[in-house]
């Protein structure tokens, strides 16, 4: 992006969002893909109108940054105990299923071992957006069928952190076993420190100062961006230390306001991420990859909800809860975008590898939530059948 003209870059990005959003909306279509494919039209593989899109990225790690911090917020150890309990084995073994069937694709077309091995831990997660923002309310707080949707999010969220933290003990094209274990020991290590300064530092100043809104917001951002910067001088990536820094304070009742607070503002950089996403990817790859970020969004789309229907079954759930959960979990995730853009910067994989993931994900997206739409409870249904607030 021209530096002299972040004003007009910006004016294209929120007000070109704004304008597709609502076709978006209008359509049933989900908004991330209105995003990236605003990216992909104003790009440099585009129409060109925002040729360098380095400033925009650094503006979209930010919005990265504090959805972990709000998605640490809301994992209250008890609730998130006694949530994961349910669902940590049919994500566990899940996951495998997933990964093995992204690795044994990209094999397949040709990639390396470790740009294997990345796309299939890619194609581990579901979406947290489009779960969520396609589950009704009485549905997440009063059926069981939102228990368990919650529940596996939230383990495929750990799962990612973890992943992450594996990403970032690697560098130059390989893993680096040595360099990875430094980064997974720099996390007790983090967590340590975090809870000593939550102590004697945070909850004091909290519990003086509560009463002062515009104080304990720019705490909450002066403590999601300072843990993030602490995490990345340990060796750690920034996102490790955001969510941190969310989980400890997740218990202190202002985490309420503070996540309702702050989350318009990770909303203003995330259109930014997912924008640059979009603006990033290069089209002149795609007639290399159609084909098979085709057929493995296809092998995702049919592949999840066999198999989270055949290991809810084996847990006495009902086979119609246990299709709604495989359904409504069947597409990829944001974090799969972000495990390919982290292992791209990091040199571990090439352009076409990530591309391919990106592609899958925005295929994934689109027909994903068409199914859940068109035949599941959901709060945008077309059907008055279907629709539930």
């Amino acid at each position: 992006m021209d530096t002299t003209s972040v004003t007009f870059s910006f004016f294209l990005v929120f007000s070109g969002a704004a304008v597709l959003a609502s076709v978006a909306l209008y359509t049933r279509q989900p908004l991330l893909i209105a995003y990236i494919g605003l990216g992909a039209l104003l790009g440099p593989y585009g129409f060109g109108l925002i040729t360098d899109i380095e400033l925009l990225r650094d503006f979209a790690h930010i919005g990265i940054i504090f959805l972990l911090f709000l998605l640490g917020l809301d994992m209250r150890p008890r609730a998130l105990l006694a949530t994961l309990r349910q669902s940590t084995l049919v994500t566990l073994l899940s996951s495998v299923c997933f990964a093995a069937a992204g690795a044994a694709v990209a094999l397949a077309m040709g990639f390396s071992r470790i740009e294997a091995l990345i796309t299939g831990l890619a194609m581990m997660f579901s979406s947290t957006i489009i779960g969520i923002k396609l589950l009704p309310t009485t549905v997440l707080h009063h059926r069981h069928t939102g228990e368990l949707v919650v529940g596996v999010l939230l383990m495929q969220d750990m799962l990612a952190i973890l992943v992450l933290v594996l990403l970032t003990g690697s560098r130059e094209g390989g893993f680096d076993a040595r360099a990875a274990i430094v980064s997974l020991l720099s996390l007790p290590a983090l967590i340590a420190l975090v809870a000593l300064l939550v102590r004697v530092v945070m909850v004091p100043l909290l519990k003086r100062f509560d009463r002062f809104q515009e104080y304990v917001f720019l705490l909450a951002i002066g403590w999601c961006l300072g843990l993030a910067e602490l995490a990345s001088w340990l060796g750690l990536s920034p996102e490790i230390g955001a969510f941190v820094a969310g989980v400890s304070v997740a218990s202190n009742p202002i985490s309420l306001y503070i996540a309702y607070s702050l989350k318009p503002l990770r909303d203003f950089f995330l259109v930014l991420f997912f924008v640059s996403l979009g603006a990033g990817f290069d089209l002149r790859i795609l007639p290399g990859i159609w084909m098979g970020a085709c057929g493995l969004a296809a092998l995702m789309l049919v592949l999840k909800p066999l198999v989270f229907r055949a290991l809810l079954g084996r847990l006495s759930e009902t086979p119609a809860l246990a299709w709604d959960v495989g359904l409504r979990l069947g597409q990829n995730s944001e974090f799969s975008l972000l495990i390919v853009y982290m292992a791209a910067a990091y040199g571990l994989i090439g352009k076409e590898a990530s591309h391919l993931v990106q592609a899958t994900a925005i295929i994934t997206f689109l027909l994903s939530s068409y199914v859940v739409v068109l035949r599941l409870p959901n709060p945008i249904a077309i059907s008055d059948r279907l629709r539930r607030d």
